[in-house]
């Protein structure tokens, strides 16, 4: 089991890396998701039912990206585990090539203009499929933490749980669950802010911040999952 601060540090720095790389994509990439599964799922629907609204070509691949983000990782996670190695490292690296692709082509896209070029759209694909691998690590290998891409399940348990803890029904299970849930809600949402500031100061060179978090990673040790 990961010691109780390694777990906050898990928690919150890729709550934090969720956040900066949701809304870099959706600023630098004309609204993109890149891990909202259910804002393509509008995308796709409103491009159904009003031909006039289609929405970009890069954000309907943007689903079938984070798709194959989500499977690249449990085949790998099932290698490892197959071979009785470690998986957490390898999807940590097989997330940072990803999001190293995706700040490679945003470069090279740059300016960024009225249209989605090649290089812009292998950007976003990327950059989904990257979070999609973010996503399926995190139900695969770090159960022992609140999601840390998924946060309206997470501000639902919160709200709850302190809603019970003010009505004095809490319990320490209830306590615990409140620091479980608060500190990555907290931290995807200052990740939300720095981007935000990142990318107008600095472009997609600012995608080095969440690749400097998964580089830490990889040189901590390995966290054991409950």
């Amino acid at each position: 089991m990961a010691a109780p601060h390694n777990q906050r540090l898990e928690g919150v720095s890729m709550g934090f890396l969720a956040g900066y790389v949701d809304t870099l994509g959706f600023i630098a990439l004309f609204g993109l998701f890149t891990a909202h599964v259910t804002g393509n799922f509008v995308l796709i629907a409103v491009s159904l039912a009003d031909p006039a609204q289609t929405p970009s070509l890069l954000k309907l691949l943007a689903f079938p990206a984070f798709i194959l983000g989500v499977a690249a990782a449990r085949l790998l996670v099932a290698y490892c585990e197959g071979h009785g190695r470690p998986a957490v490292k390898p999807s940590y690296l097989l997330q940072a090539l990803l999001l190293a692709g995706f700040m490679a082509c945003g470069m090279l896209a740059e300016p960024v203009g009225d249209s989605v070029g090649a290089f812009a759209m292998a950007a976003g694909l990327l950059g989904a499929a990257a979070m999609g691998a973010h996503s399926a690590a995190s139900k695969l290998l770090l159960t022992h933490l609140a999601p840390t891409s998924m946060m309206t399940g997470n501000v639902t348990q919160l709200v709850i749980d302190g809603v019970d803890q003010l009505r004095g029904a809490g319990d320490a299970a209830t306590r615990a669950r409140c620091g479980k849930f608060f500190w990555p809600v907290l931290a995807f949402a200052l990740g939300c802010v720095a981007a935000a500031f990142a990318y107008l100061a600095f472009g997609f060179v600012a995608l080095a911040v969440p690749l400097a978090i998964l580089c830490l990673h990889l040189f901590l040790p390995e966290p054991a999952a409950q």
